[in-house]
């Protein structure tokens, strides 16, 4: 979750993050917080169960958009901008959420300065510490070209920042969603993505496993008329209000109404926050194995809801005449860009041309100190190995359109092994053009072949 939030995304959809999604977090928050306390609940309780319910499925809803191609819609990324503001309001919920537990009345609002501090200086502690030491040690490790020691010292960075939160008294989770958060920042973002690509759906996996250890079947069953109350009265209200506030911010109706439809169920953050109000006394164990039931059916329900609100989006825009949620200029990212695999002599020259006819480009090397000067020079040069898909697949799952690709690797192992493993991607010269920078004649033929243009230098 903390790799999601990179800056340029979160400038790239900031007025969608800011705006829709603080107006759907906070009007939420409040209308779950106040149906709880005029239910009996305490007002922590209220708190969590408002902020934990006011989020939604980051996993279940990008995978959606990613795998229909609609990310780039406009209630693509308008979802995708409030997913964003949802996962910063997590840190907070994080923070407070142990504290809240015995505390009441004038307790409760010391308890919210104490949070304020703490959370104040891990912030500060981690992201100066984090920029200072992060970069020199992945470069000395990434000077090693060593997968495996790449992987561990991820890995470590990850349980540090963990254990430093926890040894504050705040969460462990925060301190991991933090180190994604200063990872995204990094230029060997992309290569991480790679290498925890295999562990990400297994532990994922792994976490939903234990969430459903966690329900009671027979609690469930016998409550059952009550949990599928409760899911749709979620998905209803949630659709409501994200409906209410994308239309009111001049997005189109069926826009809005696919939005409200697609962030209606509950997230993977309530079972961590109702866990965490649990341990600390917040919510009762029968209440709260009620709520993570409702959350799982409505996480449930959610692929059918898409494709119900892209059924009604459909009937709504013929109903008004229009086209079926067309997207106009402001919609699309419309920038286009060149992705150079290798940095060296040749690849610095592609990029310079590159510039000089204003054309955008994306480069990345498997040289850190290479990088790393091109970095200070604020060119927009990655570290990842070009030879791996995976590498290649995090580069290409951008919002911007890839245009073309050249790969200007130093020997011909490399390049034919990178040129293959972009064919994969893109099987064909008409899916993505491929040029490649020849050794010798043999090798521009043995190019040809994989349909890659292979000019020698």
């Amino acid at each position: 979750m903390g790799l999601e939030l990179e800056l340029e995304r979160l400038k790239s959809v900031g007025r969608d993050a800011f705006r829709l999604g603080g107006a759907q977090f906070a009007l939420t928050s409040l209308v779950f917080g106040a149906v709880a306390t005029a239910f009996g609940a305490s007002g922590p309780a209220a708190i969590v169960l408002g902020g934990g319910l006011a989020l939604s499925s980051s996993a279940f809803v990008i995978q959606l958009l990613s795998e229909k191609g609609e990310l780039a819609t406009r209630f693509g990324r308008a979802s995708f901008g409030i997913l964003l503001f949802q996962d910063i309001a997590v840190v907070p919920l994080l923070v407070v959420t142990p504290l809240l537990g015995g505390s009441s009345g004038a307790a409760l609002g010391a308890a919210l300065r104490v949070a304020a501090i703490k959370s104040a200086s891990a912030l500060a502690i981690i992201f100066v510490t984090g920029r200072l030491l992060l970069q020199r040690v992945f470069q000395l490790v990434a000077s090693a070209r060593d997968q495996t020691a790449f992987l561990a010292i991820t890995l470590l960075t990850v349980l540090s920042m963990s254990a430093f939160t926890q040894a504050l008294g705040l969460s462990d989770t925060l301190g991991a969603f933090l180190a994604g958060v200063l990872l995204a920042e990094s230029k060997y973002r992309y290569q991480i993505e790679a290498d925890i690509a295999p562990f990400r759906g297994l532990l994922l996996g792994l976490f939903f496993v234990t969430t459903g250890f966690s329900i009671d079947l027979p609690l469930a069953l016998a409550s059952a008329p009550t949990v599928v109350g409760l899911a749709l009265a979620l998905h209803l209200s949630k659709t409501a209000i994200v409906a209410a506030i994308c239309t009111a911010n001049q997005m189109k109706p069926a826009a809005a109404l696919r939005s409200g439809l697609l962030l209606s169920q509950g997230g993977e953050f309530a079972f961590v926050i109702f866990g965490l109000a649990q341990t600390h006394g917040i919510l009762p164990v029968g209440q709260v194995k009620l709520m993570l039931t409702v959350v799982v059916l409505s996480m449930f329900l959610t692929p059918f809801l898409n494709e119900l609100g892209a059924s009604l989006s459909t009937r709504l825009e013929k109903a008004r005449g229009g086209l079926v949620l067309q997207p106009d200029s402001e919609d699309i990212d419309k920038g286009e860009y060149v992705l150079v695999c290798g940095f060296g002599r040749v690849g610095q020259a592609v990029c310079e041309l590159l510039t000089a006819r204003l054309v955008r480009y994306k480069a990345f090397d498997m040289d850190p100190y290479r990088v790393a000067e091109a970095r200070e020079l604020g060119l927009p040069v990655f570290y990842g190995d070009a030879c791996r898909p995976d590498v290649l697949r995090s580069f290409m799952s951008d919002e911007a359109q890839l245009t073309s690709v050249v790969v200007t690797l130093d020997d011909e192992r490399s390049c034919t092994k990178a040129v293959r493993a972009l064919r994969r991607q893109y099987p064909t010269a008409t899916d993505m053009p491929i040029f490649v920078r020849a050794v010798n004649e043999q090798h521009r033929r043995k190019l040809g072949a994989s349909s890659a243009t292979g000019p020698q230098t």
